[in-house]
């Protein structure tokens, strides 16, 4: 091999989303110094070029659904891709992309195959459908050489349900997929005063943030009732602003007795404005691989409360980056947001201790790092 010539790697996930949320700035460290390909689920080949990212981009049609002739369509596709290019690293995120990159990747005969877990879809489900699709888990972690999951507890929780090894896992750094920007998401009162306005909110309201896909398993409809009882006692001047795609069709679920205080925004690129305009982050889900959103909200100085699942009391310091709740229980749930919203004094000092915990711990540059470390690692 010329002395010039870059290792191939290959990175592979269902959606052009979750490289643009979660993985631009490992993307583009990487391509600094390996060959990198993307292969997603998207239109636009053009998509990184555009983010001046050095890298190739490969549409594959890889559906989050089981969809049978569309996996298999998907199999094939990947399996040309890595036995005409020889891969040195194949590396997915996301189950769907995991299952059909490993699988092709096994038969390919990459020699090194990584996926990261971030959370269990079959953790909700039941009878066959849950057997299924733990199963399929267990079929991508053996065909993977390497496993990297977002969180020590998820690890521990796939360790004692016999998906993966100890020695074949790996969490890097305190966890996360990709870290936090300190820089951008930060403290802003200009922004916290901006957003408000357009969305007809005072600065001295309370404001109550979710962000994410709104669905069942995230627990949206219990935060809806548990502001609605938090609401009950009096307070008028608290909102709860909820920015997502609707999955599951749940909206007018979530509209309370108070509709005027809940806010609604489908989507957007700049979720850092909306979490410097918020004074609690909520996130109380049933499912979680380590809810980065959290980690976004502690570093601008935004405390949160979430439910007490793996993954979650990773990303939450109870006490002292804020307040953990039963997943599923509302009342404890509307216990927590009460201690928050009733102490202004707590919410400062939680979100003081949040932001020092997100710079310390789950920067991007040391997840970054990390991960150009933990491929030097592999391929020594």
């Amino acid at each position: 091999m010329a002395a010039t010539e870059k290792l191939k790697i290959c990175i592979i996930v269902s959606s052009e989303m979750t490289v643009m949320v979660f993985l631009l700035d490992q993307i583009a460290a990487l391509s600094r110094r390996y060959e990198v390909t993307v292969v997603a689920n998207t239109r636009n080949r053009d998509f990184l070029n555009a983010m001046g990212i050095k890298a190739n981009v490969f549409p594959v049609c890889i559906e989050r659904r089981i969809a049978p002739i569309s996996d298999i369509k998907a199999l094939f596709s990947l399996l040309y891709l890595f036995k005409r290019e020889n891969f040195a690293i194949i590396h997915s995120v996301t189950p769907k992309a995991g299952l059909l990159s490993m699988t092709a990747g096994f038969l390919a005969g990459v020699p090194s195959r990584v996926h990261t877990f971030t959370g269990q879809v079959w953790v909700t489900s039941s009878g066959m459908k849950r057997w299924f699709l733990k199963r399929m888990d267990k079929v991508l972690a053996a065909l993977a050489t390497n496993i990297l999951v977002d969180s020590y507890s998820q690890r521990e929780f796939l360790v004692e349900h016999g998906i993966v090894s100890n020695e074949k896992s790996r969490v890097l750094g305190k966890g996360s997929i990709s870290g936090v920007d300190t820089d951008r998401f930060r403290p802003d009162p200009r922004a916290r005063l901006k957003t408000r306005g357009r969305l007809g909110i005072r600065d001295d309201d309370i404001v109550l943030l979710y962000l994410g896909r709104l669905n069942r398993d995230k627990g949206v409809l219990d935060l809806a009732k548990a502001f609605s009882v938090v609401c009950a006692a009096h307070h008028g001047n608290l909102h709860l602003l909820v920015v997502g795609p609707d999955e599951e069709n749940i909206r007018d679920s979530i509209i309370t007795p108070y509709p005027n205080r809940v806010h609604f925004i489908e989507y957007t690129h700049e979720a850092e404005r909306y979490i410097a305009s918020a004074d609690i982050f909520c996130l109380p889900s049933y499912r979680e691989g380590f809810g980065s959103v959290i980690i976004e909200a502690a570093s601008a100085g935004i405390p949160s409360v979430g439910s007490r699942i793996y993954g979650i009391t990773d990303a939450i310091e109870e006490g002292v980056t804020g307040l953990l709740h039963d997943a599923g229980d509302v009342n404890q749930l509307a216990v927590r947001l009460r201690q928050l919203v009733d102490d202004p004094g707590l919410r400062r000092k939680m979100g003081e201790n949040a932001r020092l915990w997100a710079q310390r711990n789950f920067s991007k540059d040391m997840l970054t790092s990390a991960m150009l470390d933990y491929y030097t690692e592999i391929l020594g």
